[in-house]
Order: C-alpha cells, then sequence, then structure tokens
C-alpha cells in the first residue's frame, strides 16, 4: 500500500502539471510568461487546501491552514496577476529568457512552467505534514507559529503599502524608495516573505518528522539571496537609479530590518 505522504504528493503534482500546462497553452497566445508567477502562487493554495481535505488535520488544523495559506496565496496570487499578467508587458528577464533561448523558447518554456509545479511539491511539504498530524488539538508551538505568520504577513503589507505609496507620487519618480521598512531594509518584502515560510515550518514541526519541513524556507531564502530574488531586484536598481541606489546600498541592510549605517 502506497505512503499516505507519497500518494497526496502524486495526486497533487498531477494536477498542478496539468494547471501549469494550461498556463503555458495561455503565454503562446499572450507572449506573457509572467503568468507562471501567478500559477506558482495559485498552487500552493491548492496543495494546502487538497492536502487538508485528504489528509486527517481534522477542523482545527483545516482552519488554520485555510487561513494563514489562504489569505497569503491567494493575495499573492491576484496581486502578480493584476501587476504583471493583465494589461502588463512581459517582465524583462521573461523576455530575455525568450532572447537566450532562441528556437527552443517553447519547449523549454515548458520545462520551466512543469518546473515551478515540481517546486512546489516541494515547499508544500509543511503543509502535507501538518495535514497528515494525528493529533486532534493544536499545540502551543502551532499556536505561536500562527502569531508569528501574522506578525510576517502584516509587514509584508505595510512594505508593500509603502512601496506603493512612494511610486504613486509623481515627485518621487526615479528616486529611492526609502521610508518606513525601507529605510531599515533594501527588501523588507522579501524578509517577510520568508518569514511566512518560517512560521509554515513551524506547523510542521508540531507534526510527525515535521523536521523535514524546513527544507521550505531554507528554499526560499536561497532563492531570495541567490536566484530570482534579490540579484535581479538589485541589477535592475542599480541599472535605472544608479549613484543614488549605490548610496543606499552603503546605509541601508540587505535583507534583515536593522538600524541604517553611517557613512563619512
Amino acid at each position: 500500500m502506497m505512503d499516505p505522504a507519497l500518494h497526496l504528493s502524486l495526486m497533487g503534482w498531477a494536477v498542478i502539471a496539468l494547471f501549469m500546462s494550461v498556463l503555458w497553452g495561455i503565454q503562446l497566445r499572450t507572449r506573457n510568461a509572467a503568468i507562471v508567477d501567478f500559477g506558482w502562487a495559485l498552487s500552493l493554495v491548492f496543495l494546502a487546501s487538497f492536502y487538508a481535505l485528504r489528509g486527517h488535520a481534522g477542523f482545527n488544523r483545516g482552519l488554520l491552514m485555510a487561513v494563514t495559506v489562504g489569505i497569503w496565496g491567494l493575495r499573492l496570487a491576484f496581486y502578480l496577476l493584476l501587476t504583471r499578467v493583465i494589461g502588463q508587458p512581459e517582465e524583462g528577464r521573461y523576455q530575455e529568457l525568450r532572447v537566450g533561448w532562441g528556437a527552443h523558447v517553447q519547449s523549454r518554456l515548458f520545462l520551466f512552467f512543469q518546473a515551478q509545479g515540481i517546486l512546489n511539491i516541494v515547499l508544500a511539504v509543511p503543509f502535507l505534514l501538518f495535514a497528515l498530524n494525528p493529533r486532534r488539538e493544536l499545540s502551543p508551538l502551532e499556536y505561536a507559529s500562527a502569531g508569528l505568520w501574522a506578525i510576517a504577513f502584516m509587514g509584508e503589507l505595510v512594505a508593500d503599502a509603502q512601496l506603493t505609496r512612494f511610486k504613486s507620487s509623481a515627485a518621487n519618480r526615479g528616486k529611492v524608495c526609502d521610508v518606513g521598512l525601507w529605510s531599515l531594509s533594501r527588501h523588507p518584502n522579501y524578509f517577510f516573505e520568508w518569514l511566512i515560510w518560517v512560521s509554515y515550518a513551524l506547523l510542521a514541526l508540531a507534526s510527525p518528522h515535521g523536521y523535514l519541513g524546513l527544507i521550505s524556507p531554507a528554499l526560499i531564502l536561497f532563492f531570495l539571496l541567490k536566484v530570482t530574488g534579490i540579484p535581479a531586484t538589485e541589477a535592475q536598481a542599480l541599472r535605472t537609479k544608479g549613484d543614488d541606489y549605490r548610496r543606499y546600498q552603503q546605509t541601508t541592510c540587505v535583507f534583515v530590518p536593522w538600524f541604517p549605517r553611517r557613512t563619512a
């Protein structure tokens, strides 16, 4: 008999693989591959819901997962849909992929879309462990993780709102956002996003084999610090804001919010 965790993972992966194939087909018509970002976030909401329904999470755990993953994931998914897909030109990083991949662009984009689905199966390990926890009552660690999630989610909301307000002013066009949380970190939105994943790992730690859930915040941190997050964002900021952003780099922490440094 197949292990329940493996069975649920394979079923979830099959649905996401189909979903990502549909999104790849949509980008064939729209020429905007950023729709994969929307699919990435929405797939995580699906996995959390699917695991909660097919596992034995019980009402309390199911509700906690629905609140923490559902609110976070749906907000992120539709934020990405509205700001990167609907009525928007394709982001520069995807345009660069099209140029670099040349005649093989569509086959490689298909594999890229599918890779996002596989990545989500790995990232959703905390949701799976949490849903398969046989204990009926929530533990103090699970309550603590919910509190951490609330702090991180509010921090991300505030950071996004401050950035949006700054950019909406014509007087700030071309300037570096260094107000509010952005005076304490160059990427507070990324920091609080990572903290949300830490809260999911804490949820899993209260479950059998919960230590496996630590892979999710570790992967998210790696991607943010070394791959698609901060490196790409900083490079774009240096191209568009030049010396102003270099001065910002000298005074402001890159990730963890902290007091600004003094410069000579």
